[in-house]
């Protein structure tokens, strides 16, 4: 059959469930897994040291939980998961988004299928506006006028509650087809280029960025990681950007995702009531009339926290793969602007200049008729600051690569070139741009 040759191998799904063993979650049941009854003894050692470190968190993370702290000041402590199956290798994701035995995974919000040419994801919606969807907390950065400012304390409320999902998106599609399912987050380090490498001038310079999502989302970071690549495992010295300054902007994002957050209603979330808001608050409508209003009127939106510090926090309130490649652009461009000497560009986002055309050709003599002075008045009348050529044309003294050309010059863009007739003689310049 087609879909035969895109089965995993069964040494990939063993090192899966070895991955989810240590992890104390259940494994895939594909048949032979006496493997794990000889290893109960390092199992069980593993165990305990997961336990006893607990609360450790590889260096990106703690980068980006200190930032939390520091940022969020008085709002709800947010904690980021120290228990999450690491996507340490290219195509882990692709692995964990079905189960080995079946072709097909289904859920409420994304459909994936077994093909020829690898994994079909199709989530519940591809297509997305962009309107009312940027959210940033207030503090940090100033907040343009054309996004939804946030109250610090609402923004620590929803990261608080973005770790904390329901049990169905937490199940891992790879065990999906048996009784006992694996509910974790999983985890994926990404190092996208923010500056490429300058012979001569700088190394090559990025960025570390963390993912984190619960495993029912595990298709988002095979897309994610399908682009941007895979950087390994965060908590091997290695793959740790702090210890590598020559190829580290110093910028550290993290993008989660937590489309149950569409959810919770205003109030719950603290927003005040409407007598209560301020008027940029009820202009973006981050208050409420009625206990019952949704947040954000129940559709996808994503927060920001950011600030000069080098540190960006995104939770995406959605599973729609466009919003996390354009996350990661986003974030590249906020390293960028802050690193200097580089730019990002992406959809939206363009540098733009206005452009006017004002012909392919030009005869200065066509309005040469409306002025009461010609070349060779010119010439007699700043002798000293020309240096006249044989031609027929002068270059500045000064600035010589300002030339000056009688009124019968033409200048042509198709030929590049500018000419004029002197003593019967047809003169050239190369016109350049």
């Amino acid at each position: 059959m087609a879909e035969q040759s895109t089965v995993p191998s069964p040494k990939l799904i063993q090192y899966i469930n070895l991955k989810l063993a240590a992890l104390g979650c259940p494994t895939c049941e594909t048949g032979d897994n006496s493997q794990f009854e000889e290893m109960s003894s390092l199992l069980a050692h593993q165990h305990e040291i997961n336990r006893l470190l607990a609360d450790y968190l590889c260096p990106a993370d703690k980068r980006i939980q200190s930032f939390l702290y520091n940022f969020l000041e008085d709002a709800p402590l947010v904690k980021l998961p120290t228990r999450t199956f690491v996507l340490d290798r290219y195509g882990l994701a692709r692995v964990l988004s079905l189960p080995p035995v079946r072709p097909f995974f289904a859920s409420e919000i994304v459909n994936s299928y077994r093909v020829r040419q690898g994994v079909l994801h199709n989530p519940k919606s591809d297509r997305r506006t962009t309107e009312g969807i940027f959210h940033i907390a207030e503090g940090g950065l100033p907040v343009p006028d054309d996004k939804v400012c946030v109250p610090k304390r609402v923004a620590g409320r929803l990261l608080q509650l973005a770790f904390a999902p329901p049990a169905e998106l937490l199940r891992l599609p790879f065990t999906s087809a048996q009784e006992k399912q694996a509910e974790c987050f999983v985890s994926l380090l990404l190092r996208p280029t923010v500056c490429p490498e300058v012979p001569g001038f700088t190394p090559d310079k990025s960025m570390e960025i963390r993912f984190l999502a619960p495993g029912g989302l595990v298709s988002n970071l095979d897309f994610v990681e399908s682009i941007f690549g895979n950087a390994g495992n965060p908590y091997l010295p290695e793959n740790d950007a702090g210890l590598d300054p020559e190829h580290w902007t110093g910028h550290t994002g993290c993008v989660i995702l937590a489309p149950h957050l569409t959810t919770f209603t205003k109030k719950e979330l603290g927003l005040p009531h409407w007598e209560n808001a301020s008027e940029r608050q009820r202009r973006d409508r981050v208050c409420w009339n009625d206990e019952g209003e949704l947040y954000n009127n129940g559709v996808a939106f994503k927060l920001t926290c950011r600030d000069e510090s080098g540190v960006i926090v995104t939770v995406i309130a959605d599973n729609y793969f466009g919003y996390c490649k354009k996350e990661v652009k986003t974030q590249l461009s906020y390293s960028a602007n802050l690193f200097g000497l580089c730019e990002e560009e992406h959809a939206g986002g363009a540098l733009v200049f206005p452009s006017h055309d004002l012909g392919e050709e030009f005869r200065p003599d066509r309005v040469a008729a409306q002025l009461d002075y010609r070349f060779d008045e010119m010439v007699s009348s700043y002798a000293e600051l020309i240096d006249v050529r044989p031609e027929g044309y002068a270059v500045d003294k000064r600035f010589p690569d300002i030339l000056y050309v009688p009124e019968n010059a033409r200048f042509d863009l198709h030929k590049q070139l500018v000419s004029w007739v002197r003593n019967g003689t047809e003169r050239k310049l190369k016109l350049l741009p």
